[in-house]
Order: structure tokens, then C-alpha cells, then sequence
């Protein structure tokens, strides 16, 4: 009876996207739930996950391919020391089915954020489906506020001229991207950024050069630098 309740009472939250929580072990049958369902099995509807092929050299994983415990927020609710790891080649989260001994998808389109072990947060945003590396949509906020700042991190491969057992190889990229209520924006130079934030070119320069920040050597350093300021002072365009 109390594992039926249980059940009923996880499917009501994470069916209803008005109820925002974070799940913690003040929730009634938590701990009862998470001993006979674990990492709430409704929630995991995408299936066992298949990794890239063994032919490839690397991994598909962004960071680590190591399952750390990470922060889940799916249709509104928060579920603390979920086993995640982010593969940015196919555009997916996975966790870890402890019984099985399998790796196992969280379905993308429930997912509105995660967090990794190593405190880095990603969105599902829908804001830029024209992006030909758009994928599921998760997206790093590197910087929030009234202006941010995203990171799409991705993996492509590239074929190996050399013989050894692989026939590819994985190659990790990012792409940066601007959102203000001027609109969502890709930056690939800074003309870009600064017109976009309609910033003085020289004040920018000076501030940039200060710091020792260089866009071609650091474009995530110098963007966030960017974007801070202009979350900082409100107005400060031209």
C-alpha cells in the first residue's frame, strides 16, 4: 500500500507543471520510493542508451564520461544526486540504472535543466531550433541575468589518416550565444557582441585590455567578461 501511494504521489508532481519543488527527503515515502523505484523510473522514458561507436576515438561525453552526482530538473521538479553524465555527441543526458548495470536515457523533451557534478548548468531552450547543432536544445548558462550568455558544447568526428584501430576521431567545440531583450543572437566575432549590446567599441577595448582578455584566445573569457558588465550597469550601451 505505502509503495502504491508512493508511486501515485511522484506521478502527480511530475505530471503537473504547475507544482514546483525540489524533491528532497522531506517528501512523503521518498526514501521508500527511491529503494523500490530507483532514480524514479517514470521519469526515465527514453530508453537504454547506446553508446557511439567503439571505432571512434575518445568519448562522446562532455567533461567525463565518469557518472557524477548531479541536480535534474524535469517538468518542474528538482531531483538532487542523480547519477548524470551529458553525452554532447548525440545531444544526451543519461543515468545509471543501479540494478540493471545499464546505461539509461532521460527523455529529452522532460528535461528543463541539469546540472553536472562539477556544479556546470545546462537548459533545454527551444529559442534556437534553426541552429544546425541545436539538437535536444540543452545549452550551457555560463551567464545568467538580464543578459546571458550560452555555451552550446558539441562533439563532431573527424576522419584518421594514420593507421590504427579507429577510423575516426572525436572533436569537442562550442559555439556562443547572446540573449538581452534585443533578441538571441550567435557571436562568432566582436563586432557582434559589442553592436549587439550597443557598447562603446573603445571604453570596451580599454576594459578588455586591462583585464588581459582576448577574444581569439579566450572567447568564453571574453564574453563573459562582456556580459557581466552589461548586467552590471544597466544602460550602459550608447
Amino acid at each position: 500500500m505505502q509503495k502504491t501511494l508512493c508511486f501515485a504521489l511522484l506521478i502527480f508532481f511530475c505530471s503537473n507543471p504547475a507544482f514546483t519543488q525540489v524533491v528532497n527527503e522531506k517528501l512523503p515515502y521518498l526514501s521508500n520510493y527511491k529503494e523500490e523505484i530507483p532514480f524514479f523510473q517514470e521519469l526515465i522514458t527514453g530508453g537504454i542508451y547506446v553508446e557511439a561507436s567503439k571505432q571512434i576515438e575518445g568519448h562522446s561525453f562532455y567533461a567525463s564520461r565518469q557518472f557524477g552526482e548531479g541536480i535534474l530538473t524535469v517538468t518542474g521538479i528538482t531531483y538532487p544526486d542523480v547519477p548524470l553524465v551529458y553525452d554532447i555527441y548525440q545531444d544526451l543526458v543519461i543515468s545509471f540504472h543501479p540494478i540493471y548495470n545499464q546505461k539509461i536515457l532521460i527523455n529529452s523533451s522532460k528535461i528543463d535543466a541539469f546540472q553536472l557534478a562539477s556544479g556546470e548548468k545546462f537548459q533545454r531552450i527551444s529559442a534556437n531550433e534553426g541552429y544546425g547543432f541545436h539538437g535536444n536544445g540543452f545549452y550551457q548558462i555560463r551567464v545568467s541575468g538580464t543578459s546571458k550568455l550560452w555555451i552550446k558544447r558539441y562533439k563532431t568526428t573527424k576522419s584518421k589518416k594514420d593507421l590504427s584501430k579507429y577510423s575516426d576521431e572525436f572533436l569537442e567545440k562550442q559555439d556562443f550565444f547572446l540573449e538581452s531583450e534585443n533578441g538571441f543572437i550567435q557571436i562568432k566575432k566582436v563586432k557582434q557582441a559589442i553592436e549587439f549590446f550597443a557598447l562603446d567599441k573603445k571604453e570596451i577595448k580599454k576594459e578588455m585590455k586591462q583585464r588581459k582578455i582576448r577574444f581569439k584566445q579566450s572567447p568564453e573569457a571574453y564574453l563573459s567578461a562582456i556580459t557581466e558588465i552589461v548586467n552590471a550597469n544597466p544602460g550602459s550601451g550608447k
